[in-house]
């Protein structure tokens, strides 16, 4: 081609020495072939007229082109030219980094070898096992934190006011079932114990309770079934020993209740020094002398069996209500029939009896020392209606009294006289 030769012609070496790349090469090479057949197929005259003002507003546009291109786009070149000075340093940095991963690839198998021969069974390793438990802890924490809280939780139910003892019993409920679902876990076995030492307090409470002087029934009904429920859950009672837990509960009961009824009649000890002091004033009287002594122990002899009366009728009425009822009674004979000096009715005979020795006791030491006739009836009224009392629960002890049959006359002696006198008025208002 014209163009060809022409080249060959202007520029003889053009492709001898060249150190650009291939692609810019042959872009040149293009360049200059089209440029010189442009050139070829134009006149003399033009080229000498026309092409250097052509090639003036090429220049122009192209120099134009590059400093748009610089104004637009020269962060971009710094940054590239930046890049581009540290690009063979890079180049020679991941190079080494490249030699230093391939050395260590033999020692990385080595490991891994090691690795999966040692740890190829999770029940052979204790550290795999100790993560484990590890992450299940991790994952039920919420719910230890849960039953860690339980004691505290069972500590605020019985103090807390009034105390919620049905809830701290379900609370204890639910620890005991956990202790036993998981004998060997030393949390359920902290939790257990914390739980064992509120239940002991909340037992110490309602036997208080019970000791308490106005006790009514309501209260001992629940304090009772209370205590059911510890017993119940301390010694874990089967039916075969449900006899057992209704002996020891009525013996408590008992207990408790002589421990009131001590009390009570120990706050009168002034009363009764003064009247010990009436009966060593009464042995140092001499016979020919007239004893119009017994004042204190008058009141004394008055205060103590009004207390007795109450309380005494009050323990055995409500020992009969929580033990001897029908159910109760039923349940506590199921598994003691060929014991039945065990059963709470024998300790409740044992203990009216007990009761009524205490005051005819008494009664003997005291009694003489009050010769006042209308005081000594006084007396021995309240005794017999003391009698009367516990009669209507079956503790009837007027028989016991020496002055039982003389006390039994003058009443009926009154008796008759009240009914003649009744009689009389009866008849008056008739005739009138």
């Amino acid at each position: 081609m014209a163009s060809e030769l022409l080249l060959e012609i202007l520029d003889p070496d053009h492709d001898a020495g060249s150190e650009l790349s291939p692609v810019y090469s042959a872009f040149e090479g293009s360049a200059r072939l089209n440029y010189l057949a442009r050139l070829a197929d134009q006149s003399a005259g033009s080229l000498r007229t026309s092409e250097p003002q052509a090639l003036a507003n090429s220049l122009q546009s192209v120099l134009l082109s590059l400093q748009d291109t610089a104004k637009r786009s020269h962060r971009l070149i710094i940054d590239s030219t930046v890049r581009h000075s540290t690009l063979s340093l890079a180049l020679a940095t991941f190079g080494r980094a490249a030699t230093d991963l391939q050395t260590a690839i033999p020692t990385l198998d080595a490991e891994a070898l090691y690795f999966s021969a040692t740890y190829s069974k999770a029940g052979e390793s204790h550290h795999l096992l100790e993560r484990q438990r590890s992450l299940l802890v991790l994952r039920n924490v919420e719910r230890l934190v849960n039953v860690l809280e339980l004691p505290t939780l069972l500590a605020s139910a019985t103090t807390s006011v009034p105390p919620n003892y049905s809830s701290a019993l379900d609370l204890n409920g639910h620890v005991r079932r956990l202790h036993a679902l998981y004998p060997n876990s030393p949390v359920i076995g902290l939790v257990s114990r914390q739980a064992d030492e509120a239940i002991l307090q909340l037992t110490s409470d309602l036997i208080a309770t019970l000791k308490y002087p106005g006790l009514k029934l309501a209260t001992a009904v629940r304090t009772v079934s209370w205590l059911r429920r510890v017993l119940s859950d301390l010694n874990q009672v089967s039916k075969a020993s449900c006899g057992a837990e209704e002996r020891a509960l009525s013996l408590l009961f008992l207990r408790c209740r002589v421990a009131t009824l001590d009390a009570t009649l120990g706050a009168l000890e002034p009363l009764r020094k003064l009247a010990e002091q009436e009966m060593t004033s009464k042995r140092t009287v001499r016979n020919t002398q007239v004893w119009s002594g017994g004042q204190q122990t008058e009141r004394y002899l008055k205060r103590y069996i009004e207390i007795f009366r109450e309380q005494s009728f009050l323990i055995i009425s409500t020992f009969k209500s929580l033990f001897l009822a029908v159910g109760h009674s039923d349940r506590a004979q199921s598994d003691d029939a060929l014991e039945p000096l065990h059963l709470p009715r024998s300790f409740l005979s044992s203990f009216t009896l007990r009761l009524v020795n205490m005051l005819l006791e008494t009664l003997r030491i005291f009694l003489p020392v009050i010769k006042d006739p209308a005081a000594r009836d006084s007396i021995l009224t309240q005794v017999l209606y003391c009698s009367n009392s516990l009669g209507r629960l079956g503790g009837e002890f007027g028989t016991l009294m020496a002055e039982w049959v003389g006390l039994i006359k003058r009443h009926r002696l009154i008796a008759r006289r009240l009914d003649s006198i009744i009689g009389e008025y009866r008849g008056v208002t008739k005739s009138k």
